[in-house]
Parts: structure tokens; sequence; C-alpha cells
């Protein structure tokens, strides 16, 4: 028989909630704040050395908040000069909270923003049709290489649109966070449906490694409060269950057996603890510089 779970992809509206109530939960965007912060100046340092315009390209750009703080600390080492960011984001819902976003962001005069509403494939496709492909100073992919179907690929494709002195900055869940371990012992049980792959930042430095690319790794430590999962009918646990397995309404419609080992997994050391009384996921994250 057909099981009745799906992904959670299929269902647009149902993702971004649960996204959002991701966030809101976790400290995800804080610990890339912390990273652009204090390491980010480092990693764009000699980006655009010598030149009048820096070329950024945003893989996945979102709904823009961490783009707006990456591309201050580039205006803060490279004063006046402009920068052309196109963004790559295949939700249209996302594209039209960025333009909101920069629309009341001040202090974007020199930034020129060109929005694709598209996946990374297609923008590659798209490229390869044009025969010369654009080369870029900084190049970003931020927590969407899951939704990628050929990542080495992907990796290697975007890697060679950097100039010489660009970078490619990977953001990801760790090797050491509890998605890791949750992923490697359920992934195969939950409904991937090819709309998204499991990867951390154990199977990046694996890639990077047989494709002989050059690279440093940070990790961020983030966690997230997954406490309202544990709560029978709690609406803002169950989706945060959906955004943990990738599936649609999975308290409804994962096998009651995988449903309860999936739930004593989450309390597991290996992907949680328990403070203050409530329980915490190891939502820990790696950045990954790769030179070109």
């Amino acid at each position: 028989m057909a099981s009745p779970m799906r992904n959670l992809l299929i269902d647009p509206a149902r993702y971004l909630q649960s996204f959002r109530l991701f966030l809101a939960k976790s400290t995800e965007h804080q610990s890339m704040q912390e990273f652009v912060e204090k390491q980010l100046p480092a990693v764009i340092d000699s980006i655009g050395n010598g030149k009048s315009t820096i070329n950024i390209l945003s893989i996945g750009g979102g709904a823009g908040e961490i783009d707006l703080l990456i591309l201050a600390k580039v205006q803060a080492r490279y004063p006046g000069v402009t920068i052309n960011t196109d963004v790559i984001e295949p939700s249209a819902d996302q594209i039209s909270k960025y333009k909101e976003r920069v629309a009341k962001t001040s202090n974007l005069e020199n930034i020129k923003f060109t929005w694709h509403e598209e996946t990374a494939y297609e923008y590659e496709s798209r490229m390869n049709a044009e025969k010369e492909p654009k080369k870029w100073d900084f190049i970003h992919m931020i927590q969407m290489l899951y939704y990628v179907k050929d990542i080495p690929a992907t990796i290697q494709y975007f890697h060679s649109l950097l100039e010489t002195q660009g970078k490619l900055l990977i953001i990801l869940v760790s090797g050491t966070s509890g998605w890791d371990t949750l992923w490697k012992k359920y992934g195969c049980s939950f409904p991937l449906d090819d709309l998204c792959s499991y990867v951390s930042s154990a199977d990046m430095k694996k890639i990077l490694d047989s494709a002989g690319l050059k690279y440093q790794f940070h990790e961020l430590p983030s966690h997230m409060d997954i406490t309202r999962c544990f709560i029978e009918g709690d609406k803002d646990g169950e989706l945060l269950l959906d955004f943990l397995t990738e599936t649609c309404e999975f308290s409804k419609n994962a096998p009651p057996e995988l449903r309860r080992q999936v739930m004593e997994e989450l309390r597991k050391p290996q992907c949680s603890e328990e403070r203050d009384g409530k329980v915490v996921f190891n939502n820990n994250l790696s950045a990954i510089v790769v030179e070109p």
C-alpha cells in the first residue's frame, strides 16, 4: 500500500509556515549574523581589490535578511564601490519579501539588485545558453544545497564562475548537528520524492576533497526549541515536526512505529538536550569558504 506520507515541499504554503516557525524557534539567523559580523570581513577582504564594481551572486537568497547583512559588510570594506547583486530564488513569495526588505533599508544607493525567479539549475541552463557566463567576485549558497539534484556538479559549476580573487560561501547544517543524526538514521523512511536531499557539512567535506578544492571550515553553534513537538495536537509542534522530517503533516501521516521512533530519537543526546525543562535541538551549522 502506498504511504500517505508526502514531502513537505509539495505544499509550499505549509512549507513556508513551518520554515518561518523554525526561524522563530531557532537561533539559525542569530548564528549566521554572528558569522557575518565576526568572520565574514576576513573572507571578503580581497574580493574587490582594484575593482570599481563588485559582482555578487546569491543562490537561494530567500527573503534577503542574511543577504543584506552580507552586503553591508561588503559596503563597509569597499565604500563607494558599485555592487551588482543577482538573486536566484525560486519562490515568488520570498522574492516579494526580499523586495519589501530592500525598500525599507537605507544606504543601498550603490547596490543594484536583479532578482530571478528560478532554481540554481535553471540559472545554470540559462547561462549555458548565453555562452559567455558571467564571472562573480562573491557567490553564496545559504541553506539551499538540500534542494539541488546533483550537488557535486552544482558546486563545480558555480566554483567555475569565480573571479581570481573570488570566494564561494556555503552554509548548511553541520555534520555534528541533530539534523545529521536524524537524517542518517531515518532519512530513508521520509518521503524525499527527489525534491530534496539530506546533506551536511560532513558530506560537503568529501565532495570538496574529491573535487580537489581548497576551503576553510567554520562551525556556527545554533539550537532550536522543539519542546512543543512533544505536546499532543499542538499546532506549532506539528509544524516543527513537519520541518524536521520534510514531511507534510508527519504526525497524522507517518506510520505509528516510525513516529514513535522519531519522537524517541529527537530526545536523545545526539539530537537534543534538556535545558530548564525544554527540549533543545542541536541546530549547529557550518560555513564553508571555497577558494577560487
